[in-house]
């Protein structure tokens, strides 16, 4: 396949835009201050008259808001709800019937041509049943927002003629109206008319048709162009990246044109020879892009998102071409496994001022990227699974505002004591370290997830561990640590997750090491355990997974967790348990138990013909890993993460 350019530019909608959908939504309240009855007797007419020729659509998703119902004579037409009327003359400018399940006939017998001010028309989202819509649009010469997005089936044959007649239009949306077809004569008459346009939004609609060079002759005034799944056909220009005002280019879902992001797009980043000011985003993940990145794309410089993740690039991002993207917010390019990030060898301080988000996961980093120590707007890094080795030191680090950092699936030997920032997630997972581990702050309470399983760690869990109050997950499991399990871990209320399995720990578990409001999974496996379970699990009401196996317990069958309403999983194999399992237990015990593994102890007799019962005629699986459904619940534990993060005020996401 050929060299191909693409950039996919998915931004939120300017202010104008939303500008424009605030005026067409809201109720005018430009008449309050007036007399009454501001609106003109023949317009108010005219509303009633299409009032009384509609229908709604009783089963449509969602249900009708059926806000035309509410219009009536003895209240002036300005204050009715999706009417807009301009101030001095009391004419109706603006009419948003979005979402309103509306069946109605949208021909040339339309009451609504009588509303010849219009400016603001808003029908999206309704079912209307006339499939060859012809309103009469040339009616409305004051036009400038325009939005038939979801109207059902329409033939655009007609359709095309009325807008392209509609010189002010600004913002035109016709998207998802499956079966609406624009063919190359329609679309070149549109942007040749239509000069004035900023948003043009045609997702979905049929433009298999269209030459993509048409889209060279698009008006310079273009902000928005949303083409997604209009099966669009050739090669695209690239020079349709050069429009002076374009912020937002949407292309995806059209495989045949080679598309942009998920798609099938190949060869490498041609050179750009007039990089935009205006281009913000770049989206093209996904994709088979190779090659290196020309320099000339860091002249880009009003960049603030780029995600180039999930292609074949190669070559190295240096940190004097980052630095040149100064409005850079969120930079995405993992899973390009030759591609590398290092410092281009000078002591320049870098700020990145706006940086907030860095992934470098799956590629091909040899080095801990120190130069981004003053990027003080950072919270989150995420450079697993790469092949930084050696020992990362608090000064590479503490410069910036981390609230995520994920270095797992490295080389890493050793790292210095944590007391810098706002972490909530530390992932270390499956490196090299070596020693006790890393100390913690005593006043850092911001932590919720620590990940630390698979390395090469010895010595006790230290008592700064019990500090972290706001901790949901410790996942210490496949590390040589030993000692008593600390006793003040019960101070952690909100722990939901722990894990030290495949340890050393050793002594009894102690009774009061997991505060009982909160636990969801206590593994313990594989460990040097002894004593009795200890009575108080009882009183974890929520707990899901409980893995004791592997020690050295030595107690009888605990029949009194059957009273957990959410205990699924029971692990006791390889232990000292003992006795007779319990025959006489009530029905409702164990109401949810899925798995459980008994094997390798010294139970005597049969196994009670009621647990059979118990597990509602599933089988009784004897298993030794539970990982997935450990998973499950980690995952959980990040969705609540992110709720609570997006529902922090001022907070970027």
């Amino acid at each position: 396949m050929g060299r191909l350019i693409w950039f996919s530019l998915i931004l939120c909608l300017s202010f104008m835009l939303l500008q424009f959908r605030v005026q067409s939504s809201s109720p005018s309240q430009s008449s309050v201050d007036s007399p009454p009855h501001l609106c003109r007797p023949e317009e108010r007419s005219a509303l009633l008259d299409f009032k009384s020729t509609t229908n709604f659509n009783e089963y449509c998703f969602g249900g009708p808001r059926r806000i035309i119902q509410t219009w009536n004579e003895s209240k002036d037409c300005c204050l009715w709800e999706g009417i807009t009327c301009d101030k001095p003359k009391g004419h109706v400018v603006g009419l948003d019937l979005s979402s309103n399940c509306l069946e109605a006939d949208l021909t040339t017998n339309s009451s609504l041509l009588l509303l010849e001010k219009l400016q603001s028309l808003n029908l999206a989202h309704n079912e209307f049943n006339h499939p060859n819509i012809s309103l009469g649009f040339h009616n409305w010469k004051s036009l400038t927002y325009l939005n038939l997005s979801n109207i059902g089936y329409m033939d655009g044959s007609l359709l095309f003629d009325e807008i392209s007649l509609l010189s002010k239009l600004v913002s035109l949306d016709l998207s998802s109206n499956y079966g609406l077809l624009l063919d190359n004569v329609k679309f070149q008459m549109l942007v040749h008319n239509l000069t004035e346009l900023r948003f043009l939004i045609l997702d979905s609609v049929n433009m298999s048709l269209v030459a993509p060079s048409s889209l060279l002759n698009l008006t310079s005034s273009l902000d928005h162009l949303s083409l997604s799944d209009c099966s669009l056909q050739g090669n695209f220009p690239s020079q349709v990246f050069q429009l002076p005002s374009l912020q937002v280019l949407d292309l995806s879902y059209n495989s045949d044109l080679g598309d942009l992001q998920n798609n099938r797009l190949t060869g490498p980043i041609d050179h750009i020879e007039m990089p935009s000011c205006t281009l913000q985003q770049v989206y093209l993940s996904n994709n088979e892009i190779s090659g290196s990145i020309p320099s000339s794309f860091f002249d880009l410089v009003n960049l603030t998102g780029v995600d180039l993740s999930s292609n074949n690039l190669s070559g190295t991002i240096t940190s004097d071409m980052l630095s040149k993207l100064v409005d850079l917010e969120e930079l995405d390019l993992s899973h390009n496994s030759l591609l590398s990030l290092s410092n281009n060898g000078t002591t320049v301080n870098y700020s990145f001022p706006n940086l907030s988000s860095l992934k470098f996961s799956s590629c091909n980093i040899h080095k801990f990227p120190s130069f981004l120590r003053k990027a003080e707007s950072l919270t989150l890094l995420d450079v697993s699974k790469n092949k930084i080795s050696g020992q990362i030191h608090r000064r590479e680090i503490e410069g910036m505002s981390l609230e995520t950092l994920n270095l797992s699936y490295n080389l890493l030997t050793g790292i210095d004591s944590f007391g810098f920032g706002n972490l909530i997630t530390v992932d270390l997972r499956s490196n090299v370290l070596q020693g006790s581990l890393p100390i913690l702050s005593t006043t850092w309470d911001s932590m919720q997830q620590l990940f630390i399983s698979r390395n090469n760690l010895n010595g006790e869990i230290p008592s700064s561990y019990c500090n972290l109050t706001s901790l949901g997950v410790l996942d210490l499991a496949y590390n040589s640590l030993g000692g008593k399990i600390p006793k003040c871990l019960g101070n952690l209320s909100n722990l939901a997750f722990l894990d030290l399995r495949m340890n050393k720990f050793h002594g009894r578990i102690p009774n009061s090491f997991i505060n009982p409001s909160n636990p969801r999974t206590l593994n313990l496996n594989g460990n040097q355990l002894e004593g009795i379970l200890p009575r108080s699990l009882v009183d974890c009401s929520n707990l899901e997974i409980l893995d004791v196996g592997n020690n050295n317990l030595n107690d009888t069958f605990p029949h009194w967790l059957g009273v957990l309403p959410s205990l699924k999983v029971l692990i006791l194999r390889s232990n000292g348990f003992h006795g007779a399992i319990n025959n006489s237990m009530p029905a409702f015990y164990f109401p949810q138990l899925r798995i459980i593994d008994v094997a390798q102890n010294d139970f005597m007799g049969l196994l009670p013909s009621n647990y059979f019962k118990i597990l509602n005629g599933k089988p009784w699986w004897v298993v030794k890993k539970v990982e997935k459904y450990q998973q499950k619940l980690i995952g959980r534990c990040n969705q609540r993460h992110k709720k609570r993060k997006t529902q922090k005020p001022n907070q970027h996401s």
